[in-house]
C-alpha cells in the first residue's frame, strides 16, 4: 500500500468507507469537505460478505469508516484490524432527529432498539421532556446475530407493546417496511459524519507524522523604513519595535511556538504544524494580519515553511515570505514539504485560498517571466489565477479584483508584460459615466497555456 510507510503528502490519505449505498452518497458529498482525504467506496447489499470487503479493502487504505455500526461490529469480532477502524456512532443530531420523527409521527411511549446506545435514547428523551416511557432494548448483538432475529425482535414488541422500532441497519428498516411495522431508521446526520471523519483523519499515521512536524515561519514588517520616517524621535521608533514584538508574542504564544528576533523588521517562529492548522483552521484564519494593522497602523507579510526537515521548513518559509512580499504584503503564503503553494490566506478578505505548485521547469514560462521583470513562481501563480478563471481578456480593473491587487498594481503588471510582448491591447470597453475608456488586453501567454 501506498503511503502506509512513510511520510505522504495530505492530499493522498486513502479512506476505505463501507456501508449501504444511500449512507455512502451521503459520505460522498460530507468528503468534499476533506480534500485530504482519498476515499474508496465499497457499497454493501449482504451483510455476509461484509468481511471478505474489509479484509480486501485493508491492503488499500490507511483508515476504514463503516457507516453502520452493526456492520463495524461484526466485522470486528471475527477480522484483525491492521489499520485504524472507525464507525459513525448514533449518538448526536442523527438520533436526536429520529426520536423527534417519532414523536411527531407516533409517540415515545414504548420504543424497541438495536444497534443504539440505551443511554443517548435516555438522555434526548429528557431533553425532549419525556418522562413516561418504555425501551425495550435487543442485548447481545454480535456476527451470530442475524438480520431476521433482530427483525423478529422488533415484530414481536410491535405486536405485544405496540413498540415503535428504533433501528440502525438499513436491512432491518427494509425488512419492517415490507411488514407494516412502524419504524425509525437512524441515520448520521452531516454533522455527525463530519465529527466522525475528522476523527478518523487524526488517527491516520500520516496525520500523526504530520501533527508533530516541524513548522518554520518568517514574518517580516511591510515598508519598515518608510514606516519610521513619520516618527520624530527613536524613542518612538523603538516604542513601535516593541509593541510589534509584544504583539507577535502573544500570538505565536497561541501556537505554542518560539518567536526569534532576527533583527530589523524581521522575525521568525517555529511551531508545530498540528497546532498551527488547529489554530489557522485549515490555513484560513490568521487574525495576527488585521490586528497589526488595526492596533499599529502597519502592516505585516508571512511567509510559513513546512519540510521533512528544519532546514527544509526554513527554506520553504523564505520561499512564502517572497510570495507574500511580491503580492504587496499584508498576507501570508504557504509552502508545503512537496513544494505547492497555498494562499494568500488573508483575514481581511476571506477570500478561499488557491493552491498552485511553485516547482517551475518549463523554459518558455521561464523566458517569459525574465522578459516580464517577474520570478518565474510569481508569475506560476498570477497565470494560475488567471487560468482558473477560463477568461483571458481583462481590463486593468478586472484583472486586479483577479489576482486580489490593487488597480495600480494591476496597471504596474499590465505594463511590465506589454514590455515583453504578452499581452496585447484589443480594444476599449465603453463605460457609461464619465472618464476615459477602460482598455481591453488580452492575455496571449495565458491562452497559449490554456491551448498546451
Amino acid at each position: 500500500m501506498s503511503g502506509k510507510n512513510h511520510l505522504q503528502d495530505d492530499s493522498d490519505i486513502n479512506i476505505g468507507i463501507i456501508g449501504p449505498k444511500e449512507l455512502v452518497d451521503q459520505t460522498r458529498e460530507t468528503l468534499k469537505s476533506f480534500p485530504n482525504f482519498k476515499p474508496v467506496f465499497q457499497i454493501i447489499e449482504s451483510s455476509s460478505l461484509i468481511p471478505e470487503i474489509t479484509k480486501e479493502l485493508m491492503n488499500d487504505v490507511e483508515v476504514l469508516m463503516f457507516t453502520e455500526y452493526h456492520s463495524y461490529n461484526s466485522v470486528k469480532q471475527v477480522l484483525d484490524f491492521t489499520i485504524p477502524v472507525h464507525h459513525m456512532p448514533l449518538m448526536g443530531t442523527g438520533l436526536y432527529r429520529s426520536l423527534f420523527v417519532i414523536k411527531s409521527r407516533y409517540s415515545l411511549k414504548c420504543l424497541s432498539i438495536d444497534t443504539v446506545e440505551k443511554k443517548y435514547v435516555e438522555q434526548i428523551l429528557s431533553e425532549l421532556e419525556e418522562d413516561h416511557y418504555e425501551l425495550l432494548v435487543s442485548k447481545n448483538l454480535s456476527q451470530n446475530t442475524v438480520i431476521e432475529e433482530i427483525v423478529q425482535f422488533h415484530v414481536h414488541n410491535y405486536q405485544q407493546h405496540n413498540a415503535i422500532a428504533l433501528t440502525g441497519i438499513q436491512e432491518v428498516a427494509t425488512q419492517l417496511s415490507a411488514l407494516h411495522i412502524p419504524y425509525e431508521w437512524v441515520t448520521p446526520t452531516q454533522q455527525d459524519m463530519i465529527v466522525s471523519l475528522e476523527r478518523a483523519l487524526l488517527a491516520t499515521n500520516t496525520r500523526r507524522n504530520k501533527e508533530s512536524q516541524i513548522v518554520f515561519g518568517l514574518i517580516n514588517i511591510d515598508n519598515f523604513k518608510g514606516v519610521t520616517v513619520k516618527y520624530s524621535s527613536e524613542h518612538d521608533v523603538q516604542l513601535l519595535k516593541l509593541n510589534i514584538q509584544q504583539m507577535l508574542l502573544d500570538y505565536i504564544k497561541l501556537l505554542d511556538g518560539h518567536l526569534i528576533n532576527l533583527g530589523g523588521e524581521e522575525y521568525s517562529f517555529i511551531t508545530t504544524r498540528g497546532i498551527f492548522e488547529r489554530e489557522t483552521r485549515g490555513y484560513k484564519f490568521i487574525p495576527l494580519l488585521q490586528d497589526v494593522k488595526n492596533e499599529l497602523g502597519i502592516t505585516i507579510s508571512l511567509g510559513v515553511g513546512f519540510g521533512r526537515t528544519a532546514a527544509e521548513a526554513g527554506y520553504h518559509a523564505r520561499l512564502a515570505l517572497r510570495q507574500s512580499k511580491e503580492l504587496g504584503g499584508n498576507v501570508c503564503y504557504i509552502v508545503r514539504e512537496d513544494r505547492s503553494v497555498l494562499g494568500p490566506v488573508d483575514i481581511t478578505t476571506h477570500k478561499q485560498y488557491e493552491r498552485y505548485n511553485l516547482a517551475i521547469t518549463d523554459p518558455h514560462l521561464l523566458d517569459k517571466a525574465e522578459k516580464a521583470g517577474m520570478s518565474a513562481s510569481y508569475m506560476t501563480k498570477l497565470m494560475a489565477r488567471v487560468s482558473r478563471h477560463k477568461k483571458i481578456e481583462y481590463t486593468a480593473q478586472e484583472l486586479a479584483s483577479t489576482l486580489n491587487v490593487t488597480i495600480r498594481s494591476a496597471n504596474r503588471i499590465l505594463l511590465k508584460w506589454m514590455d515583453a510582448e504578452l499581452v496585447d491591447i484589443v480594444g476599449e470597453e465603453k463605460v457609461t459615466h464619465k472618464g476615459r475608456p477602460r482598455r481591453i488586453y488580452r492575455l496571449s501567454f495565458i491562452e497559449d497555456e490554456l491551448k498546451s
